[in-house]
C-alpha cells in the first residue's frame, strides 16, 4: 500500500485526527491540501493550518495550506481549483471538518445548530460536489468522511438531537454520493472509531483528563483511513466503516500500541458515541 504521489484535499486538518491522517499520507510522499480556518493560533487549541503544513513537509509530503471556510462556496471552489492546479489533480477528498455540541435540544443555541448543519452536512456535500469532476479523472478516487454509521436509536438520536442530526447528515451525504457516482468509479465511505480518540474535542467537550486517559491515539484512525484510501475504489464504496474493523480485516490483532496511556487494557477504554 502506498499513497506516494497521491493528492488529498482535506477540510480542516490543523490538528487532531485530520492532521494524523495527513501525516500518515505524507510519510509516503503524498500531496496534501488543507482547507481550514485556523490561520492564527487559537487560545485554547494547539496548531494552525501553517504549523500543520510544516509538519506535513517534515514528514515527507507536499503541503498546500488554503485559508478558507468550508461553509463558503467560493472558498470551496478556490480550494478545488488551487489543489488541482498545484498538483495536477485530486485523488482523495477527506471530510474532516466538523463542529460538535452535545447540548440537549432546549439548551442548544440556534446559531450552534446552524453551524453544525453548515459545516458537517452542507460542507461535506458541497466539498464532495465541487471535487467530483476532478476526482473522475483520478485512477483510484476516494471520498472519506469522518462520521458515524447511521444508528437512529432513541439512545443516540435523543441523546443530543442537534449533533446527531449533523453527524448522521454527513454520513447520508456521503452514502448518497457513493450511490450517485458509483458508475464513475468514485468511492465514498465513512469511518468512525469504537473508542474515544485523544483529541482536543475529547479533552474540552467530552470528559477532560479522565476520558483522554481512556482513549486511543489519533494514529489508530489514521492507520484505518490509510487502509481505506488504498482500497480499489470501484470495489470498496458505500460503506459505513468502523476503524477497528478495518484494521482487523487487514490483520491487526493487537491494539495495545494505540492506547493514549500505555498499558491501558482495551476493556478500560471509553466507548465512542453512536455505537451500541
Amino acid at each position: 500500500m502506498s499513497l506516494a504521489g497521491k493528492t488529498i484535499l482535506m477540510s480542516g486538518g490543523s490538528r487532531g485526527i485530520g492532521l494524523a491522517i495527513a501525516l500518515k499520507a505524507a510519510a509516503d510522499g503524498a500531496n496534501i491540501a488543507l482547507l481550514a480556518k485556523t490561520d492564527t493560533p487559537h487560545p485554547k487549541l494547539e496548531g494552525t493550518i501553517h504549523t500543520a503544513a510544516e509538519q506535513i513537509r517534515a514528514a515527507g509530503g507536499n503541503a498546500l495550506p488554503i485559508v478558507g471556510d468550508v461553509r463558503n462556496d467560493d472558498d470551496i471552489t478556490e480550494a478545488v481549483m488551487k489543489t488541482a492546479g498545484e498538483f495536477g489533480g485530486i485523488d482523495i477528498v477527506v471530510n474532516n471538518a466538523s463542529v460538535i455540541d452535545l447540548s440537549p435540544s432546549l439548551d442548544l443555541a440556534a446559531k450552534k445548530y446552524d453551524l453544525m448543519q453548515d459545516v458537517n452536512v452542507r460542507g461535506t456535500f458541497m466539498l464532495c460536489r465541487a471535487a467530483v469532476p476532478v476526482l473522475k479523472e483520478a485512477p483510484n478516487p476516494h471520498i472519506l468522511s469522518l462520521s458515524p454509521p447511521l444508528n437512529p436509536t432513541p439512545r443516540w438520536l435523543g441523546a443530543h438531537t442537534g449533533y446527531s442530526l449533523a453527524k448522521f447528515g454527513m454520513t447520508m451525504a456521503t452514502l448518497g454520493i457513493a450511490a450517485e457516482f458509483a458508475e464513475a468509479g468514485i468511492a465514498a465511505n465513512t469511518l468512525w472509531p469504537r473508542t474515544t480518540i485523544a483529541t482536543a474535542a475529547v479533552q474540552n467537550l467530552l470528559g477532560g483528563d479522565r476520558v483522554m486517559a481512556a482513549s486511543r491515539t489519533p494514529d489508530v484512525y489514521a492507520d484505518a483511513a490509510y487502509a481505506v484510501l488504498n482500497k480499489p475504489a470501484r470495489e470498496y464504496t458505500g460503506q459505513q466503516l468502523i476503524v477497528e474493523d478495518v484494521l482487523e480485516a487487514d490483520g491487526v490483532t493487537d491494539f495495545s500500541g494505540y492506547a493514549a496511556v500505555p498499558g491501558t487494557p482495551d476493556s478500560a477504554l471509553f466507548p465512542d458515541i453512536f455505537l451500541d
